[in-house]
């Protein structure tokens, strides 16, 4: 008779998540994009990262483009990059610029998780080509072509569209709002021993790393409290 093998051990899920807080438009998103890769890179299987847009308020952007190309002379040297960002995407009607962020959205419904080629080829297509998103097709089309046929661009153009989706970013914008901050890229780190920290506006890499350091370290110390005396006594 064979012998059965023995049962493998269930892995546990991540003791810290954290929740990034995007807006296709924004430049200091862009900048923090090399910290989020590496952070997703370094920590792999120990902690649960997810985005989810947190939309800005039409009174928040650049009045013309003189005064966006003087706030991106402003985060590029500040990131000492040596690309300036293209402020070619502003739009008249300010009420567009919540397709981009639509269509980042619902792609994640034909990706696999943590997949983000879509959301950042709209970034790309916006801050550095200078692109005009505001139309749903446009959009859709920038967003399908980098997903390497995951979605057709009408089938994206039609979910991106759908009250479903609006009511997501609709949610997840509130959700930003509602830890009172009002900076993006905003980060929230949450433990599964309670403890949480946000970050709003950070986008460099250290102090991320520090906060998320922290949040594991305790959270293994728990972990093993518990393994050596149990649950706490009734």
């Amino acid at each position: 008779m064979a012998r059965s093998r023995p049962s493998l051990p269930v892995a546990a899920a991540p003791a810290v998540s954290v929740t990034y807080y995007i807006e296709v438009y924004s430049s200091w998103c862009h900048w923090a994009e090399p910290a989020w890769a590496e952070l997703r890179a370094r920590y792999a299987g120990r902690v649960d990262f997810d985005w989810r847009v947190a939309l800005m308020r039409p009174e928040d952007f650049p009045a013309d483009r003189a005064q966006c190309d003087w706030f991106y002379r402003r985060s590029g040297t500040l990131a000492a990059s040596p690309v300036m960002l293209n402020s070619g995407w502003l739009e008249d009607d300010r009420s567009a610029y919540t397709t981009p962020n639509l269509v980042a959205e619902a792609a994640r419904d034909f990706l696999p998780p943590g997949d983000d080629r879509a959301r950042l080829a709209l970034a790309r297509a916006a801050l550095l080509e200078g692109r005009r998103l505001g139309e749903p097709a446009i959009a859709a089309l920038v967003a399908a072509a980098a997903t390497g046929g995951a979605v057709t661009a009408a089938r994206l153009r039609a979910a991106a569209t759908s009250d479903a989706v609006r009511a997501r970013v609709q949610a997840s914008t509130a959700e930003f709002f509602a830890h009172r901050i009002a900076q993006r890229p905003a980060f929230v780190l949450e433990s599964a021993i309670g403890d949480k920290i946000v970050l709003s506006g950070v986008w460099r890499l250290a102090p991320l790393a520090a906060a998320l350091d922290a949040l594991l370290t305790d959270a293994d110390a728990y972990a093993s409290h518990r393994a050596h005396h149990g649950p706490p006594p009734a």
